[in-house]
């Protein structure tokens, strides 16, 4: 399945208490029980004003979707079509 980055604009969300994040996540949690098992939920980032997450989908329409009924934004939806590390340098 296609793995997404998607980076959403959120003003101070560095500064979201763990309460407030717990929320966001229990709402994103959600959303995804109802879509069914065809998007996942991997991981997200929290800097100063975005959130980075990285989802799988079957494509950036379900990315979309779930954005839509979870209230959150989705600025900017990315495949990500390989990942490299420092092991990458190994060969």
């Amino acid at each position: 399945m296609p793995k997404f980055l998607i980076e959403r604009e959120i003003p101070k969300a560095g500064e979201l208490t763990h309460e407030q994040l717990t929320g966001v996540a229990q709402k994103s949690c959600a959303v995804l029980r109802e879509m069914g098992p065809s998007i996942q939920w991997i991981q997200s980032y929290v800097t100063a004003d975005k959130l980075y997450c990285v989802y799988l989908a079957p494509d950036a329409a379900a990315i979309r979707a779930h954005a839509t009924a979870g209230g959150f934004p989705a600025n900017v939806i990315s495949e990500i079509k390989t990942m490299i590390d420092p092991t990458t340098a190994e060969g």
